[in-house]
């Protein structure tokens, strides 16, 4: 299966664009082409799109692109370090979800990527941002160390146990 997703350098925002057995130019510019309309209905500005040199990208992908502005950039041959954040990604995806899980079918395993998704987005930290989420603002940090003991912090099994969310029960979380 090809999984088509596309990340946010700034906040390390994940978005899964979809899967496919068999990845055809139109399927990849209608994938494009709701990217283009989900970045539009989300007020995000892109400037640029990384992506590798594979032949599965027609040229109407980068036509598409180019007509709302963003600017459409060629990794170099071999150089996987050019595009590291989303290797780094699909790195993640498959030691934490896919190494653990038995995928059936297309239908399973967008289900299971839209919980990743959500799960990354939402939940899990970025040590390289500051433990920050991408979908919720830096955390206040704490001044007092008898707080500390009281955070009352939870956990919330996803898909089976594969997942492990951590929830604070004293502290507010501020959903944008």
């Amino acid at each position: 299966m090809y999984v088509f997703a596309v990340i946010e350098h700034a906040s390390r925002r994940i978005r899964v664009l979809g899967a496919t057995v068999r990845p055809t130019a139109a399927w990849v510019t209608q994938a494009v082409k709701n990217l283009v309309m989900d970045l539009e209905d989300a007020g995000c500005r892109a400037r640029f799109l990384i992506r590798d040199r594979d032949g599965k990208s027609p040229a109407l992908f980068d036509t598409v692109l180019n007509d709302v502005g963003i600017e459409v950039v060629l990794s170099g041959v071999r150089m996987p370090r050019m595009n590291s954040i989303m290797e780094r990604w699909v790195q993640t995806c498959r030691r934490e979800l896919l190494d653990r899980t038995l995928i059936w079918n297309q239908r399973h395993l967008l289900h299971a990527l839209r919980e990743f998704e959500d799960f990354y987005n939402s939940h899990r930290p970025h040590q390289g941002i500051a433990n920050a989420r991408p979908l919720h603002p830096l955390p206040t940090p704490i001044s007092h160390p008898e707080r500390i003991t009281h955070l009352g912090i939870r956990r919330r099994q996803r898909l089976g146990g594969i997942l492990h969310v951590a929830m604070s029960m004293t502290l507010g979380v501020v959903c944008k």
